[in-house]
C-alpha cells in the first residue's frame, strides 16, 4: 500500500500488475494535461488560466487507468471511477478527453457522455474553455457549439446524451460518462460499449459520485451494479483485466458522516481541491443522506430519515401566531380518498413561521370516505379572508376543478408540480432552514407526526421527501404543503404579478 502519496489508495482498487503500469500510458496523458491544460474557473485550486497541475494520487490514477498489456493495447475497456464533488472530477476528465482527441488514433472519435445532455456538457465545456485559454490547443483544435475538431488526424470530440435521438454509427476511441449514477438504465452505456468494439484499443470511463442504489423501477441501478462488479474485480471474485475500477469511500460506511476522518477518506483532495471549512458548513445544513452520497461517496438504499431528531421541536414556538392581514402563502396538498389533504400557511416573514390551517384525513373506520371538496375549498377562501395571501402554492393533480374555480373568483393559485427538479431543493431549503433555526412553527401535533414520517428518497433524480413506502398509512401532506409553502415563501415577490391579491372588503 503507498502512504506517501496522500489519497491514494482508493478503498477500492481493481488490480494491475508491475509491467503494465511501467507501461502505462498514464504519465504521457498526465505530462499532457500539466503542459496545455488550464484551469477554467477561479478555485480552491487555483486562478483561471493557470496551468493544470495535477495531485499524487492523480497522477496514480492515471497510471493505472491507462496500464498497457504488453502488446501496448489498454488493458482496461471498461473504467468507473467513484469519488466525492470537488475533487476535480471534470478536469481531469476534460483532460482526459483532449489528450485522446490531440494523440489519439487516426480518424478518432471522442465523446462525453451523460443522462442528459447539459450534463453531457459539462466535461465538454471545461474542454471547450481549455482550448480557448492555451496558444497551442487553439492553433491546432477546431472549435464547433458541441464538437471539438483535430484536422490533422481526422479526429473529432462530440457530445452526447440519453437524450439523443440515435447513436447509430458511432466508432468511439474514447468515451467519458460523466456522473453515471444519474444515468436512467443501461442503454447508452451498453451502446457504446458495442460502438467501440471494432476499435483496437478502445476505453469507456465513467467519472462519477455515488447515488441511489436502485433505479426508477427497483432494480440495481447501473452505477451501483458496476460498483459492486468493480468491488468483486477488486476482492479476486471475479478475474476481468479489461474492467478497472478505483472507489474513494469511508472504510466504515457507516462511519460518523459529521466527522473530518470520514471526510478525508472519500476525498483524496480534501484540505486542498476541497475546503475543510466548506465541509464544516454544508455538514450543518445539508440532509444526511445527501451529505454521504455527494461528500462522502457512499450509496444510500433510497430512504432514509429526514429530519435529525430533536430539530423540529426545537423550531416550536407556541405562542406566535400569523397576525391577522400579513402576507402569507399557502401550501396544499390534496387528495380525494386515500391520502389526507393538507393546508398549511408560512409567513412571508424573515424568519417564517409555519402554521396549519386544517387537515382533513380519513378516520380509521372510514372506508367509502372522501374529501370533503367543498369544504376545502371554503377553507381556502377564509383563509384569503384572514391573510393577505400572496400564492396558494399547489400540485395541480387531481384537483384542477378546484383550482380553476378559485382562480376565476381572482386568488391568486400557483401551480407546484411535485417533480424531483422542484421537490429536491424544496426539500433541501426547508431542511436548511429548520436545521439552522431559521423558521419558527406553532407545535402542532398533527404538523409534527406528518413530519416525523417523511423520509428522505434519493435516485438519480434528486433528494426528496416520500412515504416510507407507496401504501403506507403513516401520512406527510402536511409536510409536504410546508416545504412548497416555505419554497415560495422566502423567494422574492414577483413586481406587478398577473393575479393581483383580491379585496375582499369589496365582495
Amino acid at each position: 500500500m503507498d502512504l506517501l502519496t496522500p489519497g491514494w489508495p482508493p478503498r477500492w482498487l481493481t488490480p494491475v500488475t508491475d509491467a503494465e503500469l511501467s507501461a502505462s500510458g498514464g504519465p504521457d496523458t498526465a505530462d499532457f494535461i500539466e503542459t496545455f491544460c488550464r484551469i477554467t474557473k477561479d478555485s480552491v485550486a487555483g486562478s483561471a488560466g493557470t496551468l493544470l497541475e495535477l495531485r499524487g494520487w492523480q497522477h496514480k490514477l492515471l497510471r493505472f487507468l491507462l496500464a498497457r498489456r504488453a502488446d501496448r493495447r489498454y488493458r482496461h475497456r471498461q473504467a468507473l471511477i467513484g469519488v466525492a464533488r470537488k475533487n476535480g472530477k471534470s478536469a481531469l476528465g476534460a483532460g482526459i478527453a483532449l489528450d485522446g482527441l490531440r494523440f489519439g488514433p487516426q480518424g478518432g472519435e471522442v465523446y462525453s457522455c451523460a443522462g442528459d445532455r447539459e450534463q453531457a456538457r459539462i466535461v465538454f465545456a471545461a474542454a471547450r474553455r481549455m482550448v480557448e485559454l492555451d496558444e497551442h490547443l487553439s492553433s491546432c483544435l477546431k472549435l464547433y457549439r458541441d464538437a471539438i475538431e483535430h484536422p490533422e488526424s481526422g479526429s473529432i470530440y462530440r457530445v452526447l446524451s440519453s437524450e439523443s435521438y440515435t447513436k447509430e454509427g458511432l466508432n468511439p476511441t474514447l468515451t467519458l460518462f460523466d456522473e453515471v449514477h444519474v444515468q436512467a438504465n443501461r442503454e447508452l452505456w451498453d451502446v457504446m460499449a458495442l460502438a467501440m468494439g471494432a476499435r483496437s484499443s478502445p476505453l469507456m470511463i465513467g467519472i462519477t459520485t455515488a447515488g441511489s442504489r436502485y433505479d426508477s423501477s427497483g432494480r440495481d441501478s447501473l452505477c451501483y451494479s458496476l460498483y459492486e462488479y468493480g468491488k468483486r474485480v477488486a476482492l479476486g471474485e471475479v478475474v476481468d483485466p479489461s474492467f478497472f475500477m478505483a472507489w474513494w469511500e469511508p472504510v466504515n460506511l457507516d462511519a460518523d458522516h459529521r466527522d473530518p476522518a470520514t471526510w478525508r477518506e472519500a476525498n483524496p483532495g480534501f484540505g486542498d481541491l476541497v475546503d475543510a471549512e466548506d465541509f464544516a458548513s454544508a455538514v450543518l445544513r445539508t440532509p444526511e443522506a445527501e451529505f454521504r452520497i455527494k461528500r462522502t461517496n457512499t450509496w444510500v438504499s433510497g430512504t432514509s430519515t429526514w429530519l435529525p431528531a430533536g430539530a423540529w421541536d426545537a423550531c416550536a414556538d407556541p405562542s406566535a401566531t400569523i397576525p391577522d392581514g400579513s402576507e402569507v402563502c399557502l401550501g396544499f396538498d390534496g387528495s380525494f380518498n386515500g391520502d389526507s389533504t393538507a393546508l398549511v400557511v408560512v409567513s412571508c416573514a424573515e424568519i417564517p413561521h409555519v402554521d396549519v390551517v386544517e387537515l382533513w384525513e380519513r378516520p380509521a373506520d372510514g372506508d367509502g370516505w372522501r374529501v370533503p371538496i367543498l369544504d376545502v375549498e371554503e377553507a381556502i377562501r377564509e383563509a384569503c379572508r384572514r391573510w393577505q395571501v400572496r400564492e396558494i402554492v399547489c400540485d395541480p393533480y387531481r384537483w384542477a376543478r378546484t383550482y380553476q374555480v378559485l382562480e376565476d373568483e381572482g386568488l391568486p393559485v400557483v401551480e407546484f408540480p411535485q417533480s424531483a427538479a422542484r421537490m429536491t431543493p424544496a426539500t433541501t431549503r426547508f431542511y436548511e432552514a429548520a436545521v439552522n433555526r431559521q423558521l419558527t412553527q406553532s407545535g402542532d401535533a398533527r404538523l409534527a407526526r406528518h413530519i416525523g414520517n417523511a423520509v428522505l428518497k434519493a435516485d438519480s433524480r434528486g433528494t426528496r421527501i416520500y412515504k416510507e413506502h407507496k401504501h403506507s398509512t403513516r401520512r406527510i401532506d402536511l409536510a409536504v404543503a410546508a416545504v412548497m409553502a416555505l419554497e415560495r415563501a422566502v423567494q422574492t415577490p414577483v413586481e406587478n404579478p398577473d393575479v393581483d391579491f383580491l379585496a375582499w372588503d369589496d365582495l
